[in-house]
């Protein structure tokens, strides 16, 4: 533990923030995005949640280029990409971003890694485009049925709450409040990396997006009625101490994908892919690689 305030943390935040990412107009908001594995028309699409960014899935993103392209995009208000005040900050606000995106790289069809707030705006994109995804893999998240909003997000929704919360967040809080349920712990230069992200352009984002979803629940439906006929290759991966989305979500996404593949990870939280990189890649990849022809 000792070594990650050392040159170890230093050259892992490299690693956090040397993406090589391309930063290209979509709709006007200058997006990073990390393109890599050729320029074919189909790619394995990773998608952040709050507050992450494309740079989450640092570890996987390499080893999926070897077979597939890989797009992994800051979405408007997180990480390094533009935070305009007045973007649509609404799960179909994202779908519609995702879209332009996906078009304007040239893919017409994606294989979706969804996290957190990731889920329901890829779920809400593939809803929209049935034809253009080719299979999905739900980490942390997927269609949620009844889910009620964990402490946190009550506290965002809540009118002038949510400003003193974000204005009053320190990096020693923050860290302290992202690794509440994460028994594995998570790195510190992933911690930092996420802070120095988590400017007020982000606490807008993140305010306006919470308020402007009432309950993901509410979507569920639309979701597993566009979703549900598609048949989809789907894997689930779920940390199982994650704090904000309960497991028991991870059997019930068998009943819009009736072949979806579901795995635990005993001993991880809400970033299982952040505080067991090796263990969910051993997951991950044989799905990912056999869904792309690999």
């Amino acid at each position: 533990r000792h070594t990650r305030s050392g040159p170890q943390s230093r050259g892992l935040g490299d690693v956090y923030k040397r993406q090589d990412p391309t930063a290209v107009a979509i709709n006007g908001i200058n997006t990073l995005i990390r393109d890599a594995g050729g320029d074919g028309n189909t790619a394995v699409v990773f998608m952040h949640g709050n507050p992450g960014s494309g740079a989450d899935w640092h570890s996987i993103m390499p080893r999926v280029a070897a077979f597939s392209r890989v797009l992994a995009p800051d979405m408007p208000g997180f990480g390094r990409s533009e935070k305009p005040a007045d973007f649509n900050y609404t799960v179909e606000g994202y779908a519609t971003h995702l879209d332009a995106l996906l078009t304007q790289r040239g893919i017409d069809k994606a294989h979706l890694v969804l996290h957190d707030f990731g889920g329901p705006w890829g779920l809400a994109w593939a809803s929209m485009n049935p034809q253009k995804v080719a299979s999905l893999t739900l980490v942390n998240i997927g269609i949620m049925k009844g889910y009620r909003w964990h402490y946190l997000a009550k506290l965002w929704r809540a009118p002038l709450i949510g400003e003193f919360f974000m204005a009053t967040t320190t990096r020693a809080g923050f860290s302290l409040l992202l690794k509440h349920g994460n028994p594995r712990g998570l790195p510190k230069a992933y911690l930092d990396e996420m802070f120095d992200n988590f400017d007020r352009g982000t606490k807008r984002a993140v305010l306006k997006l919470y308020r402007a979803t009432s309950q993901l629940g509410e979507a569920a439906q639309v979701f597993h009625e566009a979703l549900s006929p598609l048949d989809l290759d789907t894997l689930v991966v779920w940390g199982k101490r994650d704090p904000y989305v309960p497991y028991k979500y991870a059997e019930r996404q068998k009943e819009t994908f009736p072949r979806a593949s579901v795995h635990y990870m005993e001993d991880s939280g809400h970033w299982p892919f952040i505080d067991n990189p090796a263990r969910f890649e051993e997951i991950v990849l044989p799905h990912l690689a056999s869904v792309c022809g690999a």
